[in-house]
């Protein structure tokens, strides 16, 4: 099955059954994928959640619903799946910028979310280098923040630029102990609709990670507790490498290479996304050579 016509199916699918319960593995099973694997290409390829998309498209249609005046409030709440009047007053309100009843009234002004479809145009032609490597389990130390919307965009941007801010002080800790002392990691994990974890962090060799944990022994008081640091371990996976050029910001490069993943990359590669952490590692070289700063991104995969 074409890996493009599969997408459109799944569209296809959920814009049949709007006014159904949708279940989001019978969703991704018209794109021949995995329930994970679906949801990460989704929202890559259209800025999104899937949750997101589904309820745009319902308030969209419940408002051209009741801007007929044939239907009461109650009847559109229940048929777009919303059981309680209040709670679909809130979400209507908060996406139309006005009540449902309102919305009932000649000449009320409503948002339209246009529907998704696949248009295939000729792109690619260029390289992309990678590489797959099978990753050992990694043990990492630093900071975690539960993010909402989707793993890139503007909205992370403004959610990793405060934690940035905020934990300043911890990273230079972080990474004056780190055994790969110009490097750093960012970690995405458990993403759905609500959002996904985001880590800041850096390698700890096994003595300091004693040093911190273990204050009283070391005559240092109190650092885990005092930069409100934490251990996490990223599990072993194969994941597909890919880096920016050597430059003084590559994150706009880093930005247009994770979406080209998706879009050039995956559909001829043999793989799909597998359930583990996304990785960025940024190398940090010395401010004299701050012009040869790159990004690694690690994108955990596994055969399709």
């Amino acid at each position: 099955m074409d890996w493009i016509s599969g997408i459109q199916k799944a569209i296809d699918y959920i814009e049949e059954n709007l006014t159904e319960e949708l279940d989001y593995g019978e969703i991704a099973k018209r794109s021949f994928s995995s329930e994970f694997h679906f949801q990460r290409v989704f929202s890559l390829l259209s800025g999104y959640t899937l949750g997101e998309y589904i309820r745009n498209r319902r308030l969209t249609l419940a408002g051209a619903d009741l801007s007929k005046g044939e239907l009461k409030v109650i009847d559109v709440a229940l048929k777009y799946g919303y059981e309680n009047p209040d709670s679909f007053a809130r979400a209507f309100l908060k996406f139309h910028g006005i009540l449902p009843s309102a919305a009932r009234e000649p000449g009320a002004k409503l948002r339209s979310f246009v529907r998704l479809n696949i248009k295939i145009t000729l792109e690619g032609g260029n390289t992309m280098d990678y590489r797959i490597e099978n990753k050992p389990e990694i043990i990492l130390t630093g900071y975690k923040r539960r993010f909402t919307g989707v793993p890139f965009g503007e909205e992370r941007s403004e959610q990793e630029g405060e934690m940035f801010m905020t934990t300043r002080a911890g990273q230079w800790l972080l990474f004056g102990a780190s055994k790969e002392r110009n490097g750093w990691y960012c970690v995405v994990d458990n993403v759905d609709d609500d959002g996904y974890d985001f880590y800041i962090a850096a390698a700890l060799d096994e003595f300091d990670r004693e040093t911190i944990e273990n204050p009283k022994e070391t005559g240092i008081d109190g650092l885990m507790e005092l930069f409100e640091l934490e251990h996490f371990t990223v599990p072993a996976a194969t994941y597909a490498v890919f880096r920016t050029k050597p430059q003084r910001r590559p994150t706009g490069e880093y930005l247009d290479i994770r979406q080209r993943i998706v879009t050039e990359w995956l559909p001829s590669s043999g793989y799909k996304f597998a359930a583990a952490p996304e990785i960025a590692y940024y190398r940090q070289t010395p401010i004299d050579e701050n012009r040869n700063r790159y990004i690694e991104i690690w994108m955990p995969v596994e055969k399709s």
